[in-house]
């Protein structure tokens, strides 16, 4: 007999979004409702905010994600591959300085 807990997934890049729609952690406890109303505020500022375009906020991801699983050299030399300018001194010393 299986049990079904009706949690979202805890892997994958859309599992914290799914979580957080449904109001519920992975652990199954349910979001506060004062956290959830100010993630919604902030991000709906951010869904208003003017881009700069597809390939930077491409880029912005890449790194704010690679740097979590991709070493500084491999990451740079990977940007540079792909015709991304390469890791920036801010972005080295943000990601990277504390390794």
């Amino acid at each position: 007999m299986t049990l079904e807990t009706n949690l979202p997934a805890t892997t994958g890049a859309d599992a914290v979004d799914e979580a957080i729609a449904r109001g519920i952690d992975f652990d199954g406890s349910p979001i506060p409702a004062a956290k959830l109303e100010l993630y919604q505020k902030v991000m709906g500022l951010e869904a208003g905010r003017q881009r700069s375009g597809v390939s930077n906020t491409m880029r912005s991801r890449i790194v704010r994600i690679g740097a979590k699983h991709i070493p500084q050299a491999d990451l740079n030399q990977m940007l540079i591959e792909a015709d991304f300018a390469p890791l920036k001194e801010k972005e080295i010393a943000f990601y990277y300085g504390g390794k």
